[in-house]
């Protein structure tokens, strides 16, 4: 019997499985079914000359659209990205999560993940023209409320957000971590810890993560960078890592630097997962979206199936769903087609840095849950039902 749909003849990159070939990937009953040569399919899509990877995984984003000022559409951003999972990192808290579950979560094509902010409002302050860190008011910790909460929604919630430092938490500074800290402890989750500008300082942050948990921001700019004024990483950064601590991306408006790049990959410290922290005051610049995230690492030298696992099998492995970010057999059926095209790309950091690209990743496809999506870009290479 044939499958539901195949991706045929796509260069497959599945870091999961130790895959780099040209090969067939079908889909059936919304799973992976089968990878191979010459599969056949009720509906087949030819992506000769395009990368097949598992469904990307954008591991901060904000997609509570509608319900916060820096919210975006999921299914809109998954489309003209090419990631099928979403992994919203603290635009909702307690107080207002039923309304993301309800009237974003439950209604969207791209899969949500919420990692839940223990500020009981999530990040409800943040715009053009307003700008109000929410961990300021400590009496805004909700603790209890983010643990019943979890308890309830551990299908879409895989992990607790906090956001720490000038900005963020200001007169507060690491306390609300502390608190988060116990959220997490409680629920058995994982964290997630944004770091801005000091105070706290980046060290004071990453010497309390646990194994499992998450800084994202990483390759931030100076003040609050990862490495000292020589370049070296510093040395609680580097035992963090050592204890399992996970370093990610999150570009967003200010959070990327091409010196701090350059220096963190000189010394032998690529991020374990790259995410784009897109949102509204971020989608026209300077992150965009996902696959202009990772085409940044090409000009650092990382390969092509470390950038490729840094989006799928990592950040699967981040939030705990084994069954995303992999071919494997039986696994989600998701499936992001990319173009990796040659040229020169300008691509700028936080701080108006620019350099040219001489390769730049495309969205050419996607498929969730067995499901031909396409994109906004183009629909799914050439269709031969």
């Amino acid at each position: 019997m044939p499958y539901d749909l195949v991706l045929k003849n796509g260069r497959v990159i599945d870091p999961s499985l130790g895959i780099d070939r040209v090969t067939d990937v079908a889909f059936s009953a919304g799973k992976v079914a089968a990878l191979g040569d010459g599969l056949s399919g009720l509906k087949e899509k030819v992506v000769t000359g395009l990368i097949v990877t598992p469904g990307l995984i954008d591991l901060h984003t904000h997609v509570y659209w509608g319900g916060t000022s820096l919210g975006v559409d999921p299914d809109a951003f998954a489309r003209m990205s090419a990631v099928s999972t979403c992994v919203d990192t603290g635009s909702a808290g307690p107080g207002n999560f039923p309304g993301f579950r309800k009237h974003v979560i439950e209604r969207s094509t791209a899969r949500v993940l919420v990692y839940l902010h223990v500020s009981f409002a999530g990040i409800y302050g943040f715009s053009k023209n307003i700008m109000i860190g929410e961990s300021h008011d400590l009496r805004l910790m909700a603790a209890r409320d983010a643990v019943e909460v979890i308890n309830d929604n551990r299908d879409v919630i895989i992990g607790v957000k906090v956001r720490i430092g000038r900005h963020a938490s200001g007169p507060s500074g690491i306390q609300p971590l502390d608190i988060a800290l116990q959220v997490a402890d409680e629920t058995g989750l994982p964290l997630m810890a944004h770091i801005d500008e000091p105070p706290p300082s980046y060290e004071a942050v990453v010497a309390k993560l646990r194994k499992g948990d998450v800084l994202t921001h990483c390759y931030r700019p100076f003040p609050n960078a990862p490495v000292d004024g020589r370049g070296k990483v510093k040395e609680e950064i580097l035992a963090a890592r050592e204890r399992g601590v996970l370093f990610d991306i999150g570009h967003g408006m200010g959070s990327f630097s091409w010196k701090t790049a350059r220096a963190m990959m000189a010394e032998g410290f690529p991020p374990d997962t790259i995410s784009s922290d897109v949102h509204a005051l971020c989608i026209e610049g300077p992150a965009y979206d996902q696959v202009t995230t990772m085409s940044k690492f090409l000009p650092l030298g990382m390969s092509l199936t470390d950038i490729i696992a840094a989006s799928t099998v990592n950040a699967a492995k981040a939030v705990q769903r084994p069954e995303l970010g992999t071919f494997k057999v039986g696994a989600q059926g998701d499936a992001s087609v990319l173009e990796l095209r040659d040229g020169a790309f300008p691509l700028e950091d936080v701080r108006g840095e620019v350099v040219v690209a001489p390769q730049r990743f495309f969205a050419a496809g996607l498929v969730i849950a067995g499901r031909d999506i396409g994109t906004d870009a183009a629909p799914l290479a050439h269709a031969a039902e």
